[in-house]
C-alpha cells in the first residue's frame, strides 16, 4: 500500500504518509542515521514507481477508512527512500490537491538542482529540505551519497529553489555526535541556511534505531549550543528531539497498518500496543508478522522498535 497512518508528526500535526517509492528502499543517500537502514539501491535517476491515478486512488481509499478523530493535517510524501526520485511527483501532488488537504514533501535535497524537481516541489504547500552540513567532507561522511553526486550543484540548487518557492520552506539538520556538531561546522551551516530564509530551521537528533549502530545523538549541551548558533544567525529554530506520541491512525486492518507504517517509520512497542488496541486485536498480530519475517524487532536506547524486514 502507498498511504499509511496518519502518524503524529513533530512538524506537521497528524501526517498521513505517502510512500511513493516501490518496495525496498531506493535513495540517493545512505545516511548513517537513517531509520530505514542502509540503502541497498542507490540512485539519482528519476523513474516511474506508480501511475499518479493509482496513488490518488490509494490515498482516497485510505482516507475513507479513518475515523473523524484521525483526519490528517497534511498529506506527506515521506518515502521508503528519496521521494523526488519519483518522476511523477508533480502530477501526483496536483491530483491530490482535489482532496483539500495541504501537501508536504520531505526531501534530502540531493536532486534539488534539477529544474524538473524544483518545478514539482513548487506545487507542494510545505517543503522540508535537508542540510546536514555544507562542508563537503562532513556531508560525505554523514549522508554517504553516490560517488558522482555533485555537492556544489546541490548547494546552488537549494539557493535557487528557496528564491522561487512560495510555499512554507523548512530546513532540517540531523545532529550526530562527533560528525557535524563542531562549532565551526554548525556556524557554517547556520550561515548558509539563513540565506535560504526558511520559515523554520529544525534541529533533530536520532531518536530511532540508526543504520549505523555506532551513531549517537549529540549531548544536551551540544543541542543547546547548536540552537544558540542557529538563533544568532537569525533563524527561527525548533528542536525535534522528543517522541512524537503513540496515536497513529488506524484502518481496522492491523496487519496492513503495521506493514505500511514500518516500511518508512519504525514503530515503538508502546505505539504498536495502542495501534493493536484501536484495531481491536492482540499481540498475536505482531507475533505472526515476526514469525513470517515481515518485520523484526530492534532495541535502541532501552526501547524496542519494530521495522520492516526486506530479507537483504
Amino acid at each position: 500500500m502507498i498511504a499509511f497512518g496518519p502518524i503524529p508528526s513533530r512538524r506537521l500535526g497528524l501526517s498521513l504518509g505517502i510512500n511513493n517509492i516501490v518496495s525496498y528502499k531506493v535513495c540517493s543517500y545512505s545516511c548513517v542515521y537513517c531509520q530505514i537502514g542502509d540503502t541497498k539501491k542507490k540512485s539519482t535517476v528519476r523513474q516511474k514507481f506508480y501511475e499518479p491515478e493509482k496513488l490518488l486512488e490509494d490515498v482516497e481509499n485510505h482516507l475513507k477508512k479513518l475515523d473523524k478523530d484521525h483526519t490528517p493535517d497534511f498529506l506527506t510524501f515521506v518515502a521508503n527512500g528519496e521521494p523526488t526520485l519519483d518522476i511523477n511527483l508533480g502530477s501526483e501532488i496536483n491530483l491530490l490537491k482535489k482532496l483539500g488537504i495541504p501537501i508536504a514533501v520531505i526531501t534530502n535535497s540531493s536532486l534539488i538542482y534539477d529544474e524538473a524537481v524544483q518545478d514539482d516541489l513548487m506545487e507542494a504547500d510545505w517543503v522540508s529540505v535537508k542540510v546536514d552540513s555544507v562542508n563537503k567532507a562532513v556531508w560525505n561522511n554523514i549522508n554517504r551519497p553516490l560517488a558522482e553526486t555533485d555537492f556544489e550543484k546541490i548547494l546552488d540548487g537549494l539557493n535557487s529553489f528557496s528564491s522561487y518557492y512560495k510555499g512554507k520552506l523548512h530546513t532540517e539538520t540531523m545532529l550526530v555526535d562527533g560528525m557535524n556538531d563542531s562549532t565551526d561546522i554548525l556556524t557554517q551551516n547556520a550561515s548558509f541556511i539563513a540565506k535560504l530564509n526558511p520559515q523554520k530551521a529544525y534541529l533533530s537528533i536520532p531518536t530511532r534505531p540508526p543504520a549505523v549502530k555506532e551513531v549517537k545523538p549529540v549531548s544536551e549541551e551540544k543541542i543547546t549550543e547548536s540552537w544558540q548558533i542557529y538563533q544568532e544567525a537569525g533563524l527561527t529554530t525548533e528542536l525535534l528531539t522528543g517522541f512524537e506520541g503513540t496515536d497513529t491512525g488506524f484502518t481496522g486492518n492491523a496487519f496492513e497498518d503495521i506493514l505500511n507504517i514500518t516500511a518508512v517509520h519504525p514503530l515503538r512497542e508502546d505505539t504498536i500496543a495502542k495501534l493493536l488496541e484501536q484495531n481491536k486485536t492482540s499481540l498475536s498480530v505482531i507475533q505472526s508478522l515476526v514469525a513470517q519475517e515481515l518485520i523484526k524487532s530492534v532495541n535502541y536506547k532501552g526501547k524496542t522498535y519494530f521495522v520492516r524486514n526486506y530479507h537483504f
